[in-house]
């Protein structure tokens, strides 16, 4: 996760009162009025997350929904999606079918915008006789801008395959094969999130996907994806978002925190109060001692907690906590994840334990980047793209 701090931001924040949490004029910070008011990295400092909750804990249902409600209005109005594009009219390309043990994996693209493609890996348990769940994995960031190539997410979706769930697993844009702009995109968020909603709409499309039995997981800023598209799309049933629900820390990424979701002069959010969106259906806050989730357990949790039991359903959400974990999707992170999606997707847990009732990841392969291409000679990017950032940020306006 790439932790930048805005420096405007950041003098702004240090004008914070840590007692009172309120926000100074931009007329006062000699800022531009018309500038988009931008939340990046770390813009709270970690006592004034904990004490910007406190302040917004609502007291009642009343309350809280009045709140939410506001919050979604906010995300749609900040990433400029008051009018959800039109689904193309495609039909999407699934290819090279490779059988594993007890799944299998294939290669897919579509149109997510006319010109604009999602490209992605697409996992299913073998044999499937009735409707199962499926289940969406976005991917975090990474140096190499591997993605769902990784390890860590391919393990993942296999595992989760074996288990009996379909699984689609897609690009951040600049990564693997998403080469039509670079991750810097000025509008990385607006698109990643129009992206995020048509990989539902394929997930959904699938045989033998059960509509009403759809998760989402993903760490870091697939843990961003997670929350902000449980917001906006009530089709998602059930949430794992793994590492990144901090109340001070915002995302340092244009696809996270590059458009103005979290403040309009005085309102103000946070990622906490956008992932507890989801309330009341179930979800998991996975988090580690390492980054900025570090104080789950003192702070987002009991908050998260307290708007659950608004609804009276406060046992739906739950915290698994990795001291000496770091950030990642590791092994301990998935072995939490898998019974939670177990329990509350009616999947047979079963199926990835060894004799000795273990959760077992051996049968669960890791597979060639060349062999998870999307594009290649045989399959190549339709002649129609969009190609360069100047391109799709003047179509995405």
């Amino acid at each position: 996760m790439n932790q930048m701090i805005n420096r405007r931001n950041f003098t702004k924040s240090s004008l914070l009162s840590i007692g009172s949490v309120f926000f100074i004029p931009k007329k006062i910070l000699g800022l531009q009025l018309n500038e988009p008011e931008l939340c990046r990295g770390k813009y709270f400092t970690e006592e004034q997350g904990k004490n910007f909750l406190k302040e917004h804990t609502p007291s009642n249902l009343t309350s809280w929904k009045s709140r939410r409600d506001q919050i979604k209005a906010q995300i749609i109005k900040g990433l400029e999606l008051e009018k959800m594009p039109q689904k193309v009219s495609y039909k999407a390309v699934i290819h090279s079918k490779k059988i594993m043990n007890g799944y299998s994996v294939e290669n897919v693209y579509f149109e997510s915008l006319p010109g604009v493609y999602v490209s992605g890996n697409l996992y299913k348990p073998l044999n499937l006789s009735t409707p199962t769940a499926g289940i969406l994995c976005p991917h975090g960031h990474d140096s190499a801008k591997e993605g769902r190539k990784r390890e860590q997410t391919q393990i993942r979706c296999a595992t989760l395959a074996r288990m009996g769930t379909i699984v689609f697993a897609w690009d951040m844009i600049g990564y693997a094969d998403s080469k039509q702009c670079s991750h810097d995109l000025k509008k990385a968020l607006k698109l990643q999130v129009i992206n995020g909603i048509r990989s539902i709409d394929f997930l959904m499309s699938q045989n033998k996907v059960d509509k009403n039995r759809i998760g989402i997981t993903g760490e870091s800023g697939g843990g961003t994806q997670c929350f902000l598209l449980t917001a906006l799309d009530d089709r998602i049933k059930v949430s794992a978002p793994v590492v990144m629900i901090s109340s001070f820390f915002f995302g340092g990424c244009n696809c996270e925190s590059g458009m103005p979701i979290h403040k309009n002069g005085q309102f103000q959010t946070n990622n906490v109060e956008i992932a507890a969106l989801m309330a009341p259906k179930p979800m998991l806050m996975v988090s580690d001692g390492e980054d900025w989730t570090k104080n789950t357990p003192e702070v987002e949790y009991p908050f998260m907690k307290q708007i659950y039991a608004l609804y009276g359903q406060a046992s739906q959400v739950e915290n698994v906590h990795l001291a000496l974990d770091k950030h990642d999707y590791g092994p301990n992170k998935r072995k939490a994840m898998y019974p939670f999606m177990a329990k509350h997707l009616k999947l047979d847990i079963r199926l990835i334990q060894n004799a000795q009732n273990e959760l077992d990841e051996t049968n669960s392969k890791v597979l060639s980047a060349d062999e998870l291409n999307v594009f290649n000679q045989e399959f190549p990017l339709p002649k129609n793209a969009l190609m360069g950032d100047e391109a799709i940020d003047k179509f995405l306006m």
